[in-house]
């Protein structure tokens, strides 16, 4: 626009002087003795304009030649910036790529060789970030030195160095020194967002919660975290704080959380633990109400379950409300028959616990329901409940190996339940399993009990044998492989029962 305007100012200019030049014609008269020289006005000024131009002219061409010089070392230098440059960028597009290796090899060249503080501050930060993720911690803190001494004394490069060393230190779980760095930043700057998420990070691993809990509430506020992210720092540190404080200090804690904050889960369980220990149930009980009322937490509905006799009405009037709400709720429902015992409530508990039971198959409801028909002297019943939450919860333990007889095989083992598929009246053996030795695990008596998933059970008249049959357990017990002799080799290798009838035991002669 500005060229435009320019053109439009000329074009007139040279308009007027034209009808200037054409209204008034004259000459002029130059006289230099010898010489006389005369030119008419309108020659006279184009001649001055010409040598206006071709002075012009020749003086930035002399100019030209001699900044000659200058020109080629600020070429030189803007060619070398440009390298630096695309260096620069190639290391930190390799260090977010995660390809350390290549990025370490770029951004050493340009440490050595760049003059520019940015220049090199950046690289060393780069440079130090690839050597951290590669373990080479003396690589790390030498760039790192450098680059310190190359920020000098900038406000902002020795911001970005702190900020990034720290951010170094606690990915390495170092929260002294980052907390060092980190503090004079956020006193100097407190509206530094990043420095602040890290100091936050640094007070969780040194397990700082009242500043963790100030900080993150702060930064909240100030939107710097999400909401998703704050709650459970929040959450975390008043539930600690809470459950390490005497009366007074609980007191003061609790106003100050918010409303919100207080029906977290584990600060409701914290706070109902308090009032717990201090023989307050009534209060306790209005603490996880008040949680429950925003959630039905399985954590929450479990404390809430649990509190002396005289507390079980009004408990389970409230938790009856919340059951017209999510009728399908399981941990719900065994809160509500867990109440139910507590309170002797035999058949309402039976009702719920059943109800869970259906929606859910857990280990604490069948030991509930085996405690309910224990009580009730229904010895059958609680065996087979307590049983079904054994085998929920129990695990078979990782034995060491041994050195001479092989593991048992238990796929087949037929004690081991399958709680799922089991049905609520399955029989319960009235006589207790008996080991059977892992040596004999694959041994059969009859050779059509090979097909039977039972074959290594020792069937309840073995426990009748006689002395008399002495010889046949030795046989029996000797029937384990030896380490390192191969029997098969050998003319007295073990033989089958099942190939040698006059060998076989007096229980299939029964048979």
């Amino acid at each position: 626009m500005r060229t435009w305007l320019w053109m439009c100012v000329l074009l007139v200019l040279a308009v007027a002087l034209a009808l200037v030049l054409r209204e008034h014609s004259g000459n002029v008269l130059i006289i230099a003795q010898p010489w006389r020289i005369e030119l008419s006005l309108t020659f006279a000024v184009l001649l001055l304009l010409a040598s206006f131009v071709v002075l012009y002219v020749a003086l930035r061409l002399i100019a030209w030649l001699v900044s000659g010089p200058e020109r080629f070392r600020s070429w030189r230098g803007l060619r070398a910036r440009k390298k630096e440059h695309e260096l620069l960028e190639s290391g930190w597009i390799s260090v977010l790529e995660g390809r350390y290796n290549d990025a370490e090899q770029r951004l050493s060249k340009l440490l050595g060789r760049s003059k520019s503080p940015n220049t090199r501050v950046l690289a060393g930060l780069a440079l130090a970030r690839a050597s951290h993720h590669l373990g080479e911690y003396a690589r790390r803190d030498d760039a790192l030195r450098l680059a310190r001494q190359a920020a000098g004394n900038d406000t902002r490069l020795k911001e970005a160095h702190a900020a990034a060393t720290a951010e170094m230190m606690l990915d390495q779980n170092r929260p002294q020194e980052a907390l060092a760095l980190l503090q004079p930043l956020h006193e100097s700057n407190p509206r530094h967002s990043h420095a602040a998420v890290l100091l936050l990070r640094a007070y969780r691993q040194l397990g700082e919660h009242e500043r963790v809990f100030d900080l993150a509430r702060t930064l909240l506020r100030r939107g710097v975290i999400d909401k998703s992210e704050a709650m459970p720092l929040i959450e975390t540190a008043a539930a600690v704080r809470l459950g390490s404080v005497d009366p007074e200090g609980f007191k003061a804690v609790w106003g100050e959380l918010k409303a919100e904050e207080r029906t977290l889960p584990e600060v409701a369980l914290a706070a109902a633990a308090f009032h717990e220990r201090q023989g307050d149930f009534e209060a306790a009980g209005k603490v996880l109400e008040a949680a429950l009322n925003v959630g039905l937490e399985s954590r929450l509905l479990n404390a809430y379950s649990q509190c002396p006799p005289e507390h079980v009405a009004r408990r389970l009037a409230k938790a009856e409300v919340w059951l017209k709400g999510d009728p399908q709720n399981s941990d719900l429902l065994a809160a509500l028959g867990n109440l139910c015992l507590t309170g002797q409530l035999w058949g309402p508990g039976e009702r719920y616990l059943l109800r869970s039971m259906k929606i859910r198959s857990d280990v604490r409801i069948h030991a509930l329901l085996g405690n309910l028909y224990d009580r009730l002297g229904r010895e059958a019943d609680a065996m087979k409940h307590w049983r079904l939450a054994s085998g929920v919860a129990g695990v078979l333990p990782v034995l060491e190996m041994s050195k001479v007889l092989p593991a048992a095989d238990t796929r087949a083992d037929p004690t081991l339940i399958d709680v799922e598929s089991m049905p609520m009246s399955a029989p319960i053996d009235a006589e207790p399993f008996s080991p059977v030795a892992a040596s004999a695990a694959d041994y059969l008596d009859d050779p059509l009990q090979s097909a039977s998933p039972n074959a290594a059970r020792v069937p309840p008249e073995a426990a009748s044998v006689p002395a008399s049959s002495e010889s046949d357990m030795d046989d029996y017990f000797d029937s384990a492989p030896i380490p390192g002799v191969d029997l098969s080799k050998t003319s007295d290798r073990p033989r089958s029962r099942a190939q040698d009838p006059s060998q076989a035991p007096e229980s299939n002669h029964r048979d």
